[in-house]
């Protein structure tokens, strides 16, 4: 046991929250994008980052938050706000690939049925004839 002077140290000290400078950002984000894809993960362990950090890096580098210029996808620094118009006509167009989907399934459906109903009828007409069913 200690004396009443001294100072016992926290058996467990919080770890200090780590702050990334921006150049530390764009640098890492380049890295991680220029890697190949079996090594991206070997960057984030090295750095002892979370592939949430590239993806919050990036966003903000596009929007030009981390003083980098924004990437050459074309991302626009602003989100450009969509016309009544723009949404309407991506409803509908959503809505159009669920039904014509609907519409195949449907379609599906209805052949097997009328499959099922013909093999059904078959086996119901040689069942009366007592003959076995001829195979195709």
């Amino acid at each position: 046991m200690g004396s009443s002077g001294e100072e016992q140290a926290d058996p467990a000290p919080r770890p200090s929250r780590r702050v990334f400078t921006a150049e530390y950002k764009l640098a890492t984000v380049a890295e991680y994008e220029n890697a190949p894809n079996g090594e991206k993960g070997a960057i984030l362990r090295r750095e002892g980052l979370y592939s949430s950090h590239i993806i919050e890096w990036t966003r903000a580098r596009d929007a030009g938050r981390l003083g980098g210029e924004p990437a050459e996808s074309g991302t626009p620094a602003k989100r450009v706000k969509k016309s009544a118009e723009q949404i309407e006509l991506e409803k509908l167009r959503r809505q159009n690939r669920k039904l014509t989907s609907d519409l195949t399934k449907t379609r599906m459906a209805l052949d097997i049925m009328g499959k099922a109903h013909a093999l059904l009828e078959e086996l119901s007409e040689s069942a009366e004839r007592d003959e076995p069913p001829r195979t195709s």
